[in-house]
């Protein structure tokens, strides 16, 4: 059903939560995440609820992940690079009060 667009040849190095991984080059964060392991992809906020990558395409925002600092990025729509660091997202934020 599925077949990849590139050969396992083509490769590169990222680090998902500090753990340096080589990945198949051409693919989205998210199948990478998905390569990586079964560990949760992220936890939601609220309910601490693991969460996976579910439709792939955008539209259901489970693949919510930090890429390179920037929180909340949609991982099935970006194309993994070398050296890009990818942090799995555990609960809430934390957020500073000014007062």
């Amino acid at each position: 059903m599925f077949q990849r667009l590139h050969s396992a040849d083509d490769t590169v190095s990222i680090s998902i939560d500090g753990e340096q991984v080589s990945v198949p080059a051409g693919i989205t964060v998210a199948a990478a995440m998905l390569l990586a392991g079964p560990e949760p992809y992220r936890q939601t906020a609220v309910k601490q609820t693991p969460r996976a990558p579910y439709c792939m395409m955008g539209v259901c925002f489970d693949c919510l992940i930090e890429i390179d600092g920037v929180p909340n990025q949609q991982g099935c729509m970006v194309t993994v690079s070398e050296g890009m660091n990818l942090r799995r997202a555990a609960g809430r934020r934390a957020m500073e009060v000014s007062r």
